[in-house]
């Protein structure tokens, strides 16, 4: 196979997993995001390799851009961004604790969490999910086509059509990047 037929199905492969985007459950988690962003409700979004990338690019978005545009500006976190806490989380305790224990700092009942995963079954994803569930917190899952324990657990998931990790990653960006231009080209989203 040759660069250019292995790029063209590439993009095939990226449209279909578009197509199958279930808009009505990006509907229902932009409606959370306007509840918690009137509610004045804190949202934490956290993920591994490709996903944590994608979580600070969304809360850049969410934290700047939608806050301009809304009436109140969201109170929102990315819980990859403080290496030193993270290591220092993952050495004294376990990996699997760097989000929770992010959480037990600020989280309250009600906030919304969202994190993303290919796979759905990251120790420390389940166990972040499992404790903001029991903590009353709003949980939602962007997974891939694997679904793995995460898919039983969340409050609300959009599933890729894919276990492609390019794929789907690159689709939980374009979700997230609709919820943030939501609020930026929806004004009435934010009043």
């Amino acid at each position: 196979m040759n660069i250019n037929t292995w790029l063209k199905d590439y993009i095939e492969n990226q449209k279909r997993v578009i197509d199958s985007i279930p808009v009505d459950q990006v509907v229902e988690i932009i409606e959370k995001f306007i509840e918690a962003n009137k509610g004045k409700k804190q949202i934490f979004v956290f993920g591994n390799g490709g996903s944590a990338s994608n979580a600070s690019h969304f809360i850049t978005d969410l934290g700047k851009s939608s806050s301009e545009a809304a009436e109140n500006r969201f109170k929102c976190f990315s819980l990859n961004e403080c290496t030193s806490l993270i290591t220092a989380i993952a050495n004294d305790y376990a990996y699997e604790d760097v989000f929770v224990e992010q959480m037990r700092n600020f989280a309250t009942p009600n906030d919304l969490v969202l994190t993303m995963s290919v796979s759905g079954s990251s120790p420390n994803l389940v166990k972040a999910i499992e404790w903001a569930k029991k903590n009353e917190l709003y949980t939602v899952a962007l997974l891939g086509s694997k679904q793995g324990t995460l898919s039983n657990m969340a409050d609300k998931i959009v599933r890729a059509d894919s276990a492609h990790y390019g794929r789907v990653e690159d689709l939980h960006m374009m979700i997230c990047h609709m919820i943030a231009y939501a609020f930026i080209e929806i004004p009435e989203l934010t009043k």
